[in-house]
């Protein structure tokens, strides 16, 4: 990923309202071999502010990667596609849908508002590690990203 260095943790923004889900992401990727630094929000207005700070704050971080549930309190995934999207004025991170909906709808609606990708939520444990590796062998490793605002 270019907006990183090898000695600097990779910075995930996490929109997701489930506690349990939290927890089994951020153990996923403690088995990876990038270090990752988590920055958690449990719902949608979360997660507009925090990206209202990150253009107007300095020392605010930008994430690398954004990790979207699309069924949030507040404000849903579908609306922060479309508010990144529209408002940001440079492109934002790889945004990846990871959400239990397999719906052939919300996948449609998700790419039609730039998602880069769309995930099914794994079931067990073992599965959310794959993923993470996955992720991480894709998005973190080889995937090329414009560079972070200066």
């Amino acid at each position: 990923m270019t907006s990183h260095t090898p000695t600097e943790p990779v910075e995930i923004l996490l929109v997701e309202d489930n506690p349990g889900d939290v927890r089994l992401t951020q153990e996923a990727f403690k088995s990876v071999d990038s270090e990752i630094e988590f920055h958690t929000v449990t719902d949608g207005k979360e997660a507009t502010t925090f990206f209202d700070v990150c253009e107007t704050d300095t020392s605010s971080v930008d994430p690398d990667l954004i990790l979207l549930d699309l069924n949030l309190p507040r404000v849903d995934g579908f609306k922060i596609l479309e508010i990144l999207g529209e408002e940001l004025d440079y492109p934002p991170p790889p945004i990846l849908v990871l959400s239990s909906s397999e719906t052939e709808a919300d996948i449609v609606k998700s790419y039609e508002r730039a998602a880069n990708a769309y995930l099914t939520k794994p079931d067990t444990p073992d599965e959310f590690d794959t993923l993470a590796q996955a992720i991480e062998d894709f998005w973190i490793d080889s995937a090329r990203h414009p560079p972070a605002p200066s």
